[in-house]
């Protein structure tokens, strides 16, 4: 059995603490039972390899979270990079691909596919191997798992079955009287996992694009149809199963359901009266947050943005932020990450950047060199090897570098290393 971890998401929903380069699995806010925090995405890999230690996984993404995955899952963990992004359909297509062509697996071998960031218990993953005994008994084309709906709920949609496993229709999001009806004939919550043998989904992907290896299809990448694999196969195929879930699962892609799971009440430099009720706070900035009186709300800050709102009226957030052109703020890269502090620009065009980089230990900002800006690179803390044109220098807190435009350089963290970066581009 392989595993594709769709990793997605324009951060939209989670916004000021997601964005498009951090989207709401990378967000460490979820405790484990030991007290440390950990991202959605860590859970699920970790919860993976403890249900199978040699389970194969691939996760599919855009280039734009590269960085972060292998910051929080290291160096080895595989990764299907799309050219573009262009919704589940042509992530699945490409995945198998590579599963394929590029790794080789056998055509018989059953492919799992499931969203990178679910709230689940333990169990969740053992009914991922029902899930391969399934295909490999020949039950479906393809075997979706439904999680047994403990309320009726408008955000879901619904698999209704008949005859055992098989699947009768799908119900997209229903409003509450339907759902109630619809739990009342069996009906089980999707949530978004599907499985199949790698032929199946091979004979599909040669049936809208001709190839024969896996660059060929990165190549003929845009060839294919930008849509959900729901929308072009499931709701087409007449061949579909399910099996049943029966155990936690949440979706936590709005503020109002990851509170649900967040044990701490204020997390960063946060003050909260004793009279607020129900409410959660995080905050990310270095300038203390303070909360008085307030009930059933959560508030965010980070260097995106602030975020103040009732919970239930937090779910409706994107269509406020969808429009907005907003650079990341903050992001995670290989080596550790940097926050941007200030962007601005005088009356002749002239752009100043300034950002703070934090990087790890052992870690590497890899040589480069800029073609549309000069850099200035202060040492704030830490102690680093800065190379600069091949001339290495022992960097130390107090000491500033100047990078021409076009000029190679890198930096080697001796020790944790803080550093403030100005990025100057003429206008």
């Amino acid at each position: 059995m392989k595993i594709i971890l769709l990793s997605g998401g324009s951060g939209k929903r989670l916004w000021p603490l997601s964005n498009e380069v951090r989207s709401k699995q990378f967000l460490k806010i979820v405790k484990r039972e030991n007290g440390e925090t950990e991202s959605m995405v860590q859970r699920v890999y970790r919860q993976i390899k403890s249900a199978d230690v040699d389970a194969e996984i691939a996760i599919a993404t855009g280039e734009t979270q590269v960085e972060a995955i292998k910051n929080q899952l290291g160096d080895k963990v595989r990764i299907v990079i799309e050219p573009k992004r262009r919704n589940t359909f042509p992530a699945i297509m490409l995945s198998a691909a590579y599963l394929y062509f590029d790794r080789k697996c056998p055509a018989d071998e059953t492919v799992v596919i499931l969203p990178v960031d679910p709230y689940v218990d333990d169990k969740y993953f053992q009914a991922l191997k029902s899930l391969d005994s399934a295909v490999q008994n020949h039950t479906a084309d393809l075997v979706l798992l439904g999680v047994k709906p403990t309320y009726p709920s408008e955000k879901y949609g619904y698999i209704i079955p008949e005859n055992g496993n098989a699947v009768r229709e799908f119900k997209e999001k229903p409003d509450l009287e339907t759902a109630k009806d619809l739990i009342a004939q069996g009906g089980l919550w999707n949530c978004g996992v599907v499985s199949a043998k790698l032929s199946y989904l091979i004979e599909i992907l040669r049936s809208k694009i001709k190839c024969n290896s896996y660059a060929e299809i990165l190549e003929k990448y845009s060839d294919l149809e930008k849509n959900s694999f729901d929308y072009v196969v499931l709701e087409k195929s007449k061949s579909i199963a399910v099996v049943s879930y029966d155990g936690e699962w949440k979706d936590l892609g709005t503020w109002n359901t990851l509170t649900e799971v967040m044990d701490d009440m204020p997390i960063g430099d946060v003050k909260i009266s004793d009279d607020c009720v129900n409410t959660h706070v995080v905050n990310e900035l270095e300038i203390p947050v303070v909360v008085m009186g307030a009930k059933d709300m959560v508030v965010a800050a980070s260097p995106d943005g602030i975020l103040v709102a009732d919970k239930f009226q937090s779910s409706f957030i994107k269509k406020y932020v969808e429009d907005r052109d907003m650079r990341p703020m903050f992001e995670e890269r290989s080596w550790g990450d940097y926050t941007v502090l200030n962007v601005s620009v005088d009356e002749r065009g002239n752009k100043a950047v300034t950002k703070k980089k934090c990087i790890r230990a052992g870690n590497v900002i890899e040589e480069t060199a800029h073609k549309t800006h000069s850099e200035v690179w202060t040492i704030l803390s830490g102690k680093a090897v800065i190379n600069i044109n091949g001339r290495n220098h022992d960097a130390l807190p107090g000491d500033t570098y100047t990078i021409p435009q076009n000029t190679l350089h890198s930096l080697t963290a001796v020790e944790n290393t803080v550093l403030m970066e100005v990025q100057l581009t003429e206008g």
